[in-house]
């Protein structure tokens, strides 16, 4: 930090954790206004808090700064977090110009903003008539500012790589955003309304929204490294979420949409219930084989894992085209 806090300060933010960890986060489609943490209308999403292997690595007063700008600027915590860890150790790291000064090549504060960016995007988050870009309760949210203006959520791994313009701090950011996911809780906010085994499966998926999308990701235990246009990326695509989801309801289901759709009892648009699968054309599919599916939620939203560049996010199931269909994996 670039001063002492006040004690007081200090405890507020410690608390702040528990009271800002349950707090549903907004995500949004479409055009994203850069200077602003007020949602738009259409996707709404979450992203679990805190968990045990996060609160154990990250000092109490970071994480909670975390969690809060993320929930006012309609971020998944972990990412900021992940920026945060890479760039200065929450703060503890060595190096120069993290609490006064710069680095070799002129970056400045926790979040090691350059001075023009900072100029452009550096806020007075605590409110003290400052804009302390070595004071953490500043920078982080500053650091979701600017991820906010080159374009996170909708495509994080692009404004990450506008962070910071290289492949491997892309790929480390995002390792190290899954990580601090990892093992969370189903997002506070949403209600599940299943029961029995579609209740366990809708509730296994929401412990990850917010997660990378990442082609071929997704296993049996959790997110994996995907392949192809995933390599390097640790995450889920769209049937790896359903698979993984419907495993820890004891229901072992085909690894591919197409294969999903084929070998599922298909239920009539009447009588969806929470649990089922809705699939959809998507990009590469078709009507009989269809390449994108996801998990119904009720009132008309789903938990997906979209396509690269967008995390899994719960999305209402009418703003995607190419609808073909419902399965019942219980019912199999």
């Amino acid at each position: 930090m670039g001063r002492t806090r006040p004690a007081a300060r200090l405890m507020a933010l410690v608390i702040a954790v528990a009271a800002v960890a349950v707090m549903v986060l907004a995500v949004f489609l479409g055009v994203i206004g850069g200077m602003s943490g007020t949602a738009a209308p259409g996707v709404a999403a979450c992203h679990p808090g805190p968990v045990p292997a996060a609160t154990a690595q990250i000092p109490a007063d970071y994480l909670a700064l975390y969690v809060k700008a993320g929930t006012e600027y309609g971020l998944p915590w972990p990412v900021l977090a992940a920026i945060g860890a890479v760039e200065s150790d929450h703060g503890r790291g060595p190096g120069a110009g993290i609490r006064a000064g710069t680095n070799p090549a002129g970056a400045a504060g926790p979040m090691q903003f350059m001075p023009g960016t900072w100029q452009r995007y550096g806020v007075d988050g605590n409110g003290d008539g400052r804009r302390d870009v070595y004071d953490p309760a500043d920078a982080i949210p500053a650091a979701a500012r600017l991820l906010r203006a080159n374009g996170a959520p909708a495509d994080m791994e692009r404004a990450i790589y506008a962070y910071n313009h290289a492949d491997w701090y892309v790929k480390k950011v995002m390792d190290c955003a899954a990580a601090y996911a990892r093992d969370g809780i189903p997002c506070a906010g949403i209600p599940v309304v299943a029961s029995g085994r579609a209740a366990i499966a809708v509730r296994a998926a929401l412990r990850w929204v917010g997660t990378p999308y990442a082609w071929g990701g997704g296993g049996l235990s959790g997110p994996t490294e995907g392949f192809g246009r995933g390599a390097g990326i640790v995450g889920f695509d769209c049937s790896g979420l359903t698979r993984y989801a419907w495993y820890q309801a004891g229901v072992l289901l085909p690894r591919t949409s197409q294969e999903q759709w084929r070998t599922l009892p298909h239920v009539p648009a009447g009588t969806v219930a929470p649990g089922d699968l809705v699939f959809f054309k998507g990009a590469l599919g078709t009507a009989a084989a269809p390449g994108h599916v996801g998990i119904v939620l009720g009132d008309g939203r789903m938990v997906e894992a979209p396509r690269t560049g967008l995390p899994v996010r719960i999305s209402p199931i009418g703003d995607r085209s190419g609808l073909v269909g419902y399965a019942r994996p219980w019912a199999q």
